[in-house]
């Protein structure tokens, strides 16, 4: 595990930038760690970005009283796009690929943040794609996290999938998977979890959240479902925002 502490953008932010090579995914995989405690919440990159994402899109600017106080400290983990977006692949070989990502987020990084920050209560949370994961592993590990906010997201992945049917799409897919979960014990975990949908008046991806609210509305499943009376061309001008205003 290679460790380098960072001061960026002159603020008194506590920064480390961690990386690892991953026995799951065969590569290293980088995490960014911002503040130093506090509710820890876990955030996945949109399709192009990565584990600097959200620094760099000078989120933190505005979470910045969250990280200083300790309220929260944001762990930012590193891409999965190559799952998705890699269309010389076909796309069962791709959501393999995904499910190594999953089990490096699960067995590896999970209990990594377990170790760093041994807060009983914890948050999942990402934009567009990254929106997709965080709730998808929510949904699959309920008792991981206690909240999960998906900012501008969408949750049916056949888009990226050139709507192929292989049951390795389907079980990464909320749209499809949801409606027919009928484990018991699962179905009330998930019903334990406070989940928030945020979205934008003019987002691209405001339907599909709206269709994904109401399918979890059909299976009883409470959330809250939220959108912004505010309308833009660039979604990072309200998510830093959106994401703090979600955290309480």
């Amino acid at each position: 595990m290679t460790t380098i502490f960072n001061a960026l953008n002159g603020d008194n932010m506590e920064r480390r930038h961690i990386s690892w090579r991953s026995p799951s995914m065969g590569k290293e995989m980088e995490l960014l760690i911002i503040g130093h405690g506090g509710t820890p919440v876990l955030i996945f990159p949109s399709a192009h970005g990565n584990f600097r994402e959200w620094d760099n899109h000078g989120a933190f600017a505005v979470l910045e009283e969250q990280a200083e106080k300790g309220y929260n400290q944001f762990f930012c983990a590193d891409t999965f796009s190559e799952c998705f977006l890699k269309r010389d692949i076909d796309p069962v070989s791709r959501m393999k690929r995904f499910n190594s990502y999953q089990a490096y987020v699960t067995d590896e990084l999970l209990p990594f943040i377990r170790r760093e920050n041994d807060h009983l209560y914890r948050i999942t949370a990402g934009a567009a794609l990254g929106a997709y994961a965080a709730v998808l592993f929510a949904l699959k590990h309920p008792d991981s996290f206690n909240k999960v906010i998906g900012l501008c997201g969408y949750y049916d992945i056949r888009v990226h999938m050139e709507h192929m049917i292989d049951d390795h799409i389907y079980f990464n897919n909320p749209a499809e998977f949801v409606p027919n979960i009928s484990d018991d014990k699962l179905l009330k975990s998930i019903k334990n979890l406070n989940i928030r949908l945020i979205n934008y008046r003019n987002s691209d991806t405001q339907v599909a959240t709206e269709a994904f609210s109401d399918l979890l509305r059909r299976k009883y499943i409470e959330h809250q479902l939220f959108t912004w009376n505010k309308e833009t061309d660039d979604m990072w001008k309200f998510l830093p925002a959106m994401l703090k205003e979600n955290l309480y």
